[in-house]
């Protein structure tokens, strides 16, 4: 074998280790490069409880409850299903029901997830797009007509 051909192969090896490597990395990843679930997804994939992610979603009308010290208790839904968050702290100032909500914490068991980071939307019109899109995708959010005729 040629030096030449030595070299090739070794370059052909190389490219297979790393396409084999790429490959087990995003198939490691499938499940938790997502931005964040919604209550329909988290029912429908049967998340186990102490699993780690993101909940997205509406904060349920007449479902805000402050408790002491801090403790908050509020629902999120989608147009399918709703989910009770359980949060300890300061809410963002412009945390409101039936505004949206993205939520980043650990599922206590398959009705209640505990929430260590709250976030809400920053001004009337904006809703993250993974949630807006979600909820569009259920037909339970209108946001871009609203958007749109308030720019009329």
């Amino acid at each position: 074998m040629t030096r030449k051909q030595r070299r090739l192969t070794l370059i052909g090896a190389a490219g297979a280790v790393l396409a084999i490597a790429l490959g087990l990395v995003l198939y490691a990843m499938n499940d938790t490069i997502v931005f964040f679930n919604s209550p329909a997804d988290i029912q429908a994939k049967n998340v186990r409880p102490g699993t780690r992610f993101r909940l997205g979603g509406l904060v349920k009308p007449g479902s805000l409850q402050r408790g002491e010290s801090q403790q908050i208790s509020f629902e999120v839904m989608d147009a399918e299903s709703s989910i009770v968050v359980r949060y300890r702290g300061l809410l963002p100032d412009l945390f409101r029901e039936g505004q949206g909500v993205v939520a980043e914490g650990v599922l206590e068991n398959p009705g209640v997830f505990r929430a260590d980071t709250v976030l809400a939307k920053h001004d009337e019109t904006y809703m993250p797009r993974e949630v807006a899109d979600a909820l569009r995708r259920q037909g339970h959010w209108q946001g871009e007509g609203k958007a749109s005729q308030q720019a009329k």
